[in-house]
């Protein structure tokens, strides 16, 4: 049995190997020449599993190590049998942690409090729910678009795109990218809704860079129509806009999920998938030594006149600055692929323990375990 893997999925390497024939590659080189005597597929987005890769191949099964899939033809495949399995939530958490330190940033940078703010999530899967709960304990106000979630569940709980629009601050993209459909998401953001935004609102987009309209965006943010914009993901990967890069307030090379929980978790899903579907003493597996933070695990804060949210904030900034990413890409923007493989280490809150000092109230140490902090007094 014979499996081929994108070389760049970490921990991958020795799981498959007691039990087939294993090829890394990077990939964007893995091809239909490659694949053709291949029993499965490992691929991350850069692969992108569609007719001119697969036909007249062996393969019967692709797993993604993504949430996203829409760069697998799933309609395609399933009419040809194979059968094809995405990481659901893998990163959630990681992206989490990325929109927490963009909010922090933006707060801090800009002079605001986030009590006195609205933030619409568009999407609230698995991503977007965790993005609202971390928003809340910061203080914003937060409002929820998810039409089919609404549509499922009634709508109570949820508003409409346009509620967003009108009444939100931060306007936060989670949403798979899909072009067909009443709920279609390409370009859900076009120039026609761009131009519905005003002054003083931020849009964030973490989730496909097909989502919103660059082209119509970088001229919005050129003459001043909204206040600002944050972007992890980019139509046309790797190869991105340097101009829009420049009017943004951060730009990062698609890295919101990057942690080691993150693609511990997605390559974990994609080893107990084959496992399951190959009948291979794989099913259980899990990763089993993640590397330590760069930063100390252990820290103290001393909460002295200081409101719980911004304990928190200083308590997310310590595991993630945001904009150290930012000014990396910025040095040199022909490097958002090798930023991506070359990641550093990125550990999630619970990898953390807060030595709180002077909490009187309590209140500071609720907050950092709601935030998934272990926390001693």
């Amino acid at each position: 049995m014979k499996i081929i893997c994108d070389s760049d999925i970490p921990f991958l390497k020795g799981a498959l190997e007691p039990y087939c024939e294993v090829v890394y590659a990077r990939g964007s080189d893995i091809s239909n020449e490659m694949v053709a005597d291949a029993d499965a597929l490992v691929v991350r987005t850069r692969t992108r599993c569609d007719a001119s890769l697969l036909e007249g191949s062996k393969v019967r099964f692709i797993a993604t190590a993504t949430i996203g899939y829409d760069h697998i033809d799933t309609d395609w495949c399933e009419r040809q049998g194979i059968n094809w399995t995405n990481a659901p939530g893998c990163n959630s958490w990681s992206v989490q942690q990325y929109m927490a330190s963009l909010l922090v940033t933006l707060s801090r940078h800009y002079g605001f409090d986030c009590k006195e703010r609205t933030i619409g999530i568009v999407g609230a899967g698995n991503v977007g729910s965790k993005v609202a709960r971390l928003a809340a304990l910061l203080g914003f106000r937060v409002l929820l678009c998810d039409p089919p979630r609404a549509e499922r569940e009634g709508h109570g709980g949820f508003v409409a795109l346009d509620e967003i629009i009108a009444q939100s601050d931060i306007i936060s993209c989670h949403v798979p990218l899909t072009y067909e459909g009443r709920h279609s998401t390409h370009h859900m953001f076009d120039r026609q809704r761009l131009l519905t935004l005003k002054k003083h609102q931020t849009l964030i987009n973490t989730s496909r860079g097909e989502v919103v309209d660059t082209i119509a965006l970088k001229e919005m943010l050129a003459t001043d129509r909204i206040m600002t914009a944050a972007l992890d993901v980019w139509e046309n990967e790797p190869q991105i806009d340097g101009e829009l890069l420049k009017l943004l307030f951060a730009g990062t090379p698609h890295i919101a999920g990057y942690s080691q929980d993150g693609k511990a978790a997605g390559t974990a899903m994609c080893v107990q998938a084959l496992g399951n579907f190959f009948d291979l003493p794989c099913a259980d597996w899990e990763v089993c030594d993640i590397p330590a933070p760069v930063q100390s695990s252990e820290f103290i804060i001393d909460a002295s006149g200081k409101k719980p949210q911004t304990v928190l904030g200083d308590a997310i900034l310590h595991t993630y600055d945001v904009m150290q990413d930012c000014s990396m890409l910025r040095a040199d923007i022909t490097a958002f692929e090798r930023l991506r493989s070359r990641y550093p280490v990125r550990r999630e809150f619970p990898a953390y323990t807060i030595r709180l000092l002077n909490d009187d109230s309590g209140r500071s140490t609720v907050f950092l375990r709601e935030a998934g902090f272990k926390v001693c007094e």
